[in-house]
């Protein structure tokens, strides 16, 4: 599973000294970006800023520090070059950190803040496929939420996954966050209609895709036109799911697909909200 609250509560517990080591900026290529950390004890470690030889020498520098051979605080730059043994490229900022009570504090808030920011994934349809899904999408920075009409289904799903049994579950659509990814995998073709149509009225998700095959885009398609009077929204849902190229129909396959498809949005949507703002020079040509 993603790193939860539990599982910063959990190394804490086995840890009394720790040293946080934070990348602080980047140039060029890099395994992990400016801001990611990690927690060093003298027998574990937290999270991760990347591994190989970059993480070997952060941890060494970290423990030395735990030994009292390091200052308490500790700038590196390290360039990933041969001498190092990773040719990345670029150049790495370290701060390298013995933690108080004070910041233990400030990394709670941390971990907690970006556990909070997490996008959610509703999963609607606790089923073979939902659950291997909401597996999958566990293991990825994401927040998977998994739905259904049925008892019975939601309770066989682990304890570890978020569970809603709703009676209306396009009605979880609707109180939905901005950024929100929407699967639409029930065992019933109406619901999954209803929920595909909240879903795509709403101009701010991230993916929507419903399990399903062209034909059922097809009648999708036809029953929106009906219902609706138009068909508006269609070209924004995915349906298939997953790769069309794939035949494999076993749920952990679809789920692997479809979690890498739902990535992708993610990332899309990431890249443009990162985008620099452009101003309309007087010409009407945009600039930056």
């Amino acid at each position: 599973m993603y790193s939860s609250d539990n599982d910063l509560n959990a190394f804490l517990a086995k840890s009394d000294q720790l040293v946080l080591v934070e990348i602080t900026s980047v140039h060029g290529s890099t395994p992990r970006n400016e801001n990611t950390w990690m927690l060093v004890s003298e027998d574990h470690i937290f999270r991760t800023i990347g591994g190989g030889q970059l993480e070997n020498l952060a941890i060494e520098n970290a423990r030395r520090m735990l030994l009292g051979q390091n200052t308490k605080q500790q700038d590196l730059q390290i360039s990933l070059g041969p001498h190092t043994g990773q040719c990345c490229g670029g150049v790495v900022h370290l701060s390298i950190s013995y933690l108080n009570k004070n910041s233990l504090d400030e990394i709670r808030k941390k971990h907690q803040e970006e556990l909070d920011d997490l996008p959610h994934v509703y999963i609607f349809g606790a089923g073979h496929v939902g659950k291997a899904l909401c597996r999958s999408m566990s293991l990825l920075p994401v927040l998977p939420i998994l739905i259904d009409t049925r008892e019975a289904e939601l309770s066989s799903a682990p304890n570890y996954m978020e569970k809603r049994l709703s009676a209306v579950p396009e009605a979880e659509v609707r109180k939905a966050p901005s950024n929100s990814s929407f699967i639409i995998l029930t065992h019933d073709h109406s619901l999954d209609f209803l929920i595909a149509r909240e879903a795509l009225m709403r101009r701010d998700t991230a993916y929507v895709g419903m399990i399903g095959s062209k034909t059922k885009r097809a009648t999708f398609r036809n029953w929106l036109r009906r219902e609706n009077g138009d068909e508006s929204g269609i070209q924004h849902l995915t349906c298939p799911i997953g790769s069309n190229a794939i035949k494999d129909k076993r749920p952990e396959v679809i789920a692997a697909f479809v979690s890498a498809e739902i990535m992708a949005h993610l990332n899309e949507v990431e890249l443009q909200e990162n985008q620099p703002e452009t101003t309309p020079s007087p010409s009407g040509i945009k600039t930056v």
